[in-house]
């Protein structure tokens, strides 16, 4: 299937662009968060980050299908 995927923070700085559309088997943000990872060798866990699918939160084991749009958002420091 085909996922749009969108990039913030430091995941942006890692991928060195904004967003992405690429095919994949994966079934959950979870093992695509894996699939990125190994790719482009993301330091922070999955349990550290929020998923979003088409505009919403979504847990990280919700299915995903043909045509989602997923932002993986990582932790941010403010202050």
């Amino acid at each position: 299937m085909k996922i749009h995927i969108l990039y913030f923070a430091q995941l942006r700085e890692l991928v060195g662009k904004d967003c992405e559309t690429r095919e994949t088997s994966a079934s959950i943000p979870s093992a695509l968060y894996q699939e990125l990872a190994a790719q482009y060798h993301f330091h922070l866990h999955s349990n550290d980050l929020r998923a979003a699918v088409n505009n919403e939160f979504v847990p990280m084991d919700r299915p995903l299908q043909d045509g989602d749009e997923i932002a993986f958002i990582p932790p941010v420091a403010g202050g």
